[in-house]
């Protein structure tokens, strides 16, 4: 048995053909071609979001993002910072060094893994023009705090919510929180156009700036007026986007069965802390007690043909070309001590036992030779 951490979703070949064949009807391949309007349309449906923007994946996502709200200022030789957590995949924290900006990292909470508001004023400087926070795993940051400290500051708020597909937060969706948002895309997720990602930005400017940005800088007529690249989504990643949100609800289903078969084999494993998994099942992380049992695990999992990743590791304050001015003492810990099980449509419950299994009985003998060992 060989089970990895994850396997990403494919559709209904039938669906998928159907969208296929009419790329074939049309000849028309990208350059914002008529299934990329549609799945723009369904997700602002579904999002009950406008001014949404589809790219082709989740680092350019951020990259436009940061370029379409980054003031240009007139000392060149002074940094443009903004503040972010450590604790994330490393896209969010390059994508600020590609287009110039320091990340400067603070601290998250050690409840929801998500960057600490209370960290953020203490931060804040004459160079800094953005709060760049995730929502770690689907857990929502701590919104209204932020947001009230960029208002004071006259920040922009730029979201990663990667994890956060179809999250609500307080009745809306989690999209519509900040100057913009960003959703990847990517087939690792549990709604992906293979590569792909979408932006979701407050202002209708703000949608205007970044089609010019992504199509190379033209303009509706087609003249050069900025600075741009080439990040558009195509037709065939539309027309997987298209298949698969046609099942999306039963994806999260059963994401969700899987989640509830692991909380329950957990429930009398001490050394497993667990955290409030959000209604969307986008991954199954578990705290261990130390990193030694983490590593235990680890090791007695992949003699068994089980992949585990080490979300999120190492903490990005650790990370030398990323230039960290500051440690974070909380992030390096949780770094350390968190696992992420393989979650995935298709998944069993005789396989989800067996991955159980094995890491209660490596739990069990680790804190047993722990406790030899201290005698």
């Amino acid at each position: 048995m060989s089970i990895p951490s994850t396997r990403p979703y494919l559709p209904n070949r039938q669906i998928l053909d159907k969208y296929i064949n009419r790329i074939y009807d049309s000849g028309w391949l990208t350059n914002n071609g008529p299934l990329v309007n549609e799945l723009t349309q369904r997700l602002e449906e579904l999002f009950e979001s406008d001014h949404i923007l589809l790219v082709a994946n989740g680092t350019l996502a951020l990259q436009i993002a940061y370029q379409t709200l980054i003031n240009s200022v007139d000392d060149q030789t002074s940094p443009i910072e903004a503040i972010t957590t450590p604790f994330t995949f490393i896209a969010t924290s390059n994508a600020l060094k590609w287009e110039g900006i320091t990340p400067i990292f603070t601290d998250i909470n050690p409840t929801d893994w998500c960057l600490s508001a209370n960290s953020i004023a203490e931060k804040i400087n004459k160079n800094t023009q953005f709060i760049v926070p995730v929502h770690v795993f689907g857990n929502a940051c701590p919104i209204e705090e932020i947001n009230e400290i960029a208002e004071k500051y006259a920040l922009k708020t730029i979201y990663d919510a990667s994890h956060a597909f179809g999250i609500k937060y307080k009745g809306r969706n989690i999209v519509q929180y900040g100057d913009a948002s960003i959703i990847s895309f990517h087939a690792t997720k549990l709604f992906h156009t293979v590569e792909g990602a979408m932006i979701r930005f407050k202002h209708k400017s703000d949608l205007a700036k970044a089609k010019e940005i992504i199509n190379f800088g033209f303009n509706d007529n087609k003249e050069p007026c900025r600075l741009g690249i080439n990040a558009k989504m195509n037709e065939f990643e539309a027309a997987v986007g298209l298949s698969i949100l046609n099942d999306i609800s039963d994806i999260i289903k059963e994401r969700n069965n899987i989640t509830a078969v692991y909380q329950d084999e957990f429930k009398n494993t001490p050394s497993v802390i667990k955290l409030n998994i959000t209604n969307n099942s986008a991954y199954m992380p578990i705290l261990l007690d130390s990193e030694a049992t983490l590593l235990s695990t680890l090791k007695a999992l992949k003699s068994h043909n089980i992949e585990a990743k080490r979300y999120f590791h190492p903490s990005l304050d650790t990370v030398e070309h990323l230039n960290p001015s500051n440690r974070c003492p909380i992030s390096q810990d949780i770094s350390t001590r968190i696992l992420c099980l393989p979650i995935y449509n298709g998944l069993t419950t005789k396989e989800i036992k067996h991955i159980c299994e094995i890491i209660n009985h490596t739990i069990n003998t680790h804190s047993i030779d722990n406790l030899d060992n201290n005698h």
